[in-house]
């Protein structure tokens, strides 16, 4: 990679090393808060799913179980091969996969396993989510915490690794929304070791900003996926008051599953 020949001082004019020193610190700085607004997005979705899962999983597992049974109720009025075929599609859906709990003697069922075996394997008790969100004091201790001791700030590989590995607890703490060990992980950084800045060459420069570039490139990959996802989607049209988002959604769901179960009932002639 090429760069600009140093020029000679004049009149008290920055080199063009300590421009550059400049950028790069404004490019980390850029990448730091956009990975904390994605990492804090990601969070928000995955908390999200869920508790969409608990509170509405049986509300859907009932919907497509009804609709099973009105194909079902239909094929046998009509005899009609098509009809039987979509009923038996339907029905198949609901099945688990064969074999799969007896192959790993009820363990795991076809969406994976049983929370009380993943409990088991990690001695964690088998607890739901208890907010969609972290607090708003674990989300302040993990910003300030992100912005101290990102590996982005790192110039040797040792520190770097440091980073890494302390970020890894503090990401983990606070998808956990876990403010006591926040508070930990910000008194251990604070009195941990703090490695100075070593000035950098130009061409190491131009080479920081290339990785810092690419990896924004990544990160709005990354965010356009959670946005563009079904749950990210969701979550966005009510990012301030997501449970109630949720209650919308039941309430939605309960009218639709009157309506199947009434369907059934006429397809029943029970009514």
């Amino acid at each position: 990679m090429t760069t600009p020949e140093a020029e000679p001082e004049q009149g008290g004019a920055p080199r063009p090393e300590e421009r550059l020193e400049r950028a790069v610190r404004a490019a980390e700085q850029a990448l730091i808060e956009y990975e904390i607004a994605v990492e804090t997005f990601r969070v928000e979705v995955e908390n999200f799913s869920r508790l969409h899962e608990q509170r509405l999983g049986s509300m859907y597992a009932r919907l497509e179980e009804l609709e099973a049974q009105i194909l079902e109720a239909r094929a046998a009025r009509t005899q009609d091969p098509e009809d039987r075929r979509r009923a038996d599609e339907a029905r198949a859906r609901l099945l688990p996969i064969p074999g799969v709990e007896e192959l790993l003697h009820g363990w795991m069922d076809g969406d994976g396993l049983f929370p009380e075996a993943s409990a088991m394997l990690t001695d964690r008790a088998v607890r739901p989510p208890q907010r969609v969100r972290p607090s708003e004091e674990a989300r302040r201790l993990y910003r300030e915490l992100a912005r101290k001791a990102h590996p982005d700030l790192a110039q040797e590989e040792d520190e770097r690794v440091r980073r890494e590995e302390f970020i890894t607890r503090v990401n983990a703490a606070y998808a956990r929304g876990d403010e006591k060990e926040l508070r930990e992980l910000a008194g251990e950084w604070a009195a941990g070791p703090t490695p100075e800045r070593r000035p950098s060459r130009a061409e190491e420069l131009y080479d920081r900003l290339e990785w810092l570039a690419q990896r924004k490139e990544l990160l709005t990959v990354l965010a356009k996926e959670l946005e563009e996802g079904a749950i990210g989607s969701m979550l966005r049209l009510a990012p301030d008051d997501p449970d109630r988002l949720l209650e919308e959604i039941a309430e939605q769901l309960a009218a639709q599953v009157g309506e199947r179960e009434a369907e059934l009932a006429a397809a029943l002639g029970q009514t």
